[in-house]
């Protein structure tokens, strides 16, 4: 049995049924429907402070080439997206082999702080995972995801996200924690094969960063499913159900009347 497979459709990411074809929205694509307003306010910064980094180089440029000058600078915070994801896949490759129990010797430099505090974490903690790196398929309300890890700590069956990011632990982690812990079964990366999920006690996140480390509980409730259902409304809202719900006009006159409706009419 093969594993799922991913596609790409318009900016959202589905996962694929080998078997049966099906596909259902992944999770982080669903949360993607939450308001994002701070980002542009981010987005801003991250142009500005390129600028002024680099002003002597972009003056230069911009000199001889505009357009050049402007895709480079509107181009910033894409960058610093890219480097941060770059660090933190290549963070959740080694904690994935940490935590398998590999001795993992050789890591790149940059990698090197994330894997001694990922070590502190398991002797400190003393996980036992009982699923790694593995999917997730909910046949009720169609979507799916990949998720970090399901452990037992503490006597509790608990659902992890590693987290790298600079900025912290941010509160959608908690509807997309709960997206996974109430799917109905859980995908084997390796096998393709569904196992049944198990019941789920909490949820956390582990944050690691250069200079530390910290577990950060997470609240697991079913109210913060019900949120996730909203927002995977919304998804099929944006993608499929706005579709053909204006109309054509059946009255207009005077300067409301636009070219565009005249060809049409």
């Amino acid at each position: 049995m093969a594993a799922l497979n991913t596609i790409s459709r318009s900016g959202s990411r589905f996962y694929v049924d080998p078997e049966t074809g099906a596909k259902a929205p992944g999770v982080t694509s669903v949360l993607s429907m939450l308001p994002k307003g701070f980002l542009q306010f981010w987005a801003a910064k991250e142009v500005a402070t390129s600028a002024v980094d680099n002003l002597g180089a972009v003056v230069g440029l911009a000199l001889n080439d505009r357009a050049g000058a402007i895709d480079y600078l509107k181009g910033a915070p894409r960058r610093v997206t890219k480097t941060a994801a770059d660090t933190g896949s290549a963070a959740h490759d080694v904690f994935e082999r940490l935590a398998r129990g590999e001795d993992v010797t050789r890591v790149h430099p940059d990698l090197r702080a994330y894997a001694d505090h990922f070590r502190e974490f398991l002797d400190a903690v003393q996980p036992e995972f009982l699923f790694l790196e593995d999917a997730v398929w909910s046949d009720r309300h169609v979507y799916a995801g990949s998720f970090d890890a399901i452990a037992r700590i503490g006597g509790e069956t608990v659902v992890l996200d590693w987290k790298t990011t600079r900025s912290g632990v941010h509160e959608e982690v908690a509807l997309q924690l709960a997206a996974y812990a109430n799917a109905d079964r859980i995908v084997k990366a390796d096998t393709g094969e569904s196992v049944d999920m198990p019941a789920i006690d909490a949820a956390a996140v582990l944050h690691v960063r250069p200079e530390g480390w910290k577990l950060v509980p997470v609240r697991h409730a079913p109210e913060l499913f019900q949120t996730f259902l909203h927002l995977r409304a919304v998804f099929d809202w944006e993608r499929e159900g706005k579709r053909g719900v204006i109309g054509r006009p059946v009255a207009f006159g005077g300067e409301a009347e636009t070219g565009t409706q005249r060809r049409a009419a």
